[in-house]
């Protein structure tokens, strides 16, 4: 019989000691990646989903669907993938990937996108979190979306010794419709609750910086506080829906007076995130590593 990943992953890499193994998943769940340690949020249920213990399903790609996807979701987590020790930086990034509100396509814009960010020296947590359009939980809204979300800047600032990371150097980083996801939370952060029982609740939820890319319309900061992070947006005038929301964003960000970076390319279909192409929107990786290394995020080398 095969451990849970939970009890099995977090030892080999030296975790067991802050995680514990009072997280061990509900035996339902589908493993997207075997072999990588997931953390649950809230060990105990997420709330609004407590009692819930229907099936989350994890499709491979195949040739019809080429991006395999998580859908539904109803145990929010992240997915560690941690730095290569002699590249590490100890900034981290937490990824949220899109999926239309009813799924998460977790491996082009999750996993892919850690392995980049591992490449560049940074700790990447594949965020799972529940999506706020499914028909059968429609308690499910884009504040769920959004809390869990802050739940988890949350858990690894307030871990980021365990992993070797700075906790001032934590950032999101969203696509599509967890573009919106990552605008709410960047807009919507308080500096944690300092006599909480919950220590990961005593950690701020305000990311150190926000990436967001071809982002979603489902939300919109009517106004952006004067202390948000920067905001580095990326997107393709070819997805010409998207990229009028990378211009909503960037000018709710202007008007805030927060540092901003806007990159719209004039070709790239929808969902680019970091395949290989030719086009100039391939080189967008390199774009946002130019920024961070400015914000002094990552060290110029």
């Amino acid at each position: 019989m095969k451990l849970s990943r939970l009890l099995l992953f977090p030892f080999a890499l030296g975790f067991a000691p802050a995680f514990g193994l009072a997280q061990t998943p509900p035996p339902a769940l589908t493993p997207p990646w075997p072999g990588v340690p997931e953390i649950l949020l809230w060990p105990n249920g997420a709330p609004g989903s407590e009692g819930v213990t229907a099936r989350e399903i994890y499709s491979p790609p195949t040739d019809r669907s080429p991006h395999g996807h998580l859908a539904p979701v109803h145990y929010p987590s992240v997915y560690v993938f941690p730095a290569p020790k002699e590249v590490a930086t100890g900034a981290a990034v937490l990824v949220f990937p899109g999926g239309g509100y009813t799924t998460l396509t977790i491996d082009h814009e999750g996993r892919d996108i850690a392995l980049w960010l591992n490449r560049i020296g940074i700790t990447a947590f594949v965020v799972k979190y529940r999506v706020n359009q499914t028909p059968r939980f429609p308690q499910y809204t884009m504040d769920t979306s959004i809390g869990d979300a802050q739940r988890a800047l949350r858990l690894v600032r307030s871990r980021a010794a365990d992993w070797g990371l700075n906790p001032h150097r934590i950032g999101v980083m969203g696509f599509s419709s967890g573009g919106c996801v990552v605008a709410g939370s960047s807009t919507r952060f308080d500096a944690g609750q300092p006599a909480a029982t919950d220590p990961i609740e005593r950690a701020s939820s305000r990311p150190d910086f926000t990436v967001i890319v071809y982002p979603g319309d489902a939300f919109f900061p009517a106004t952006v506080p004067k202390d948000a992070a920067p905001v580095f947006i990326v997107g393709s005038t070819e997805d010409s829906v998207h990229a009028i929301n990378s211009l909503k964003v960037y000018r709710t960000y202007l008007d805030a007076n927060i540092p901003t970076e806007l990159h719209l390319y004039n070709t790239g279909a929808h969902g680019f995130g970091v395949v290989p192409t030719d086009h100039p929107v391939g080189t967008w990786t390199d774009r946002c590593k130019d920024w961070l290394v400015e914000l002094k995020i990552l060290p110029k080398k």
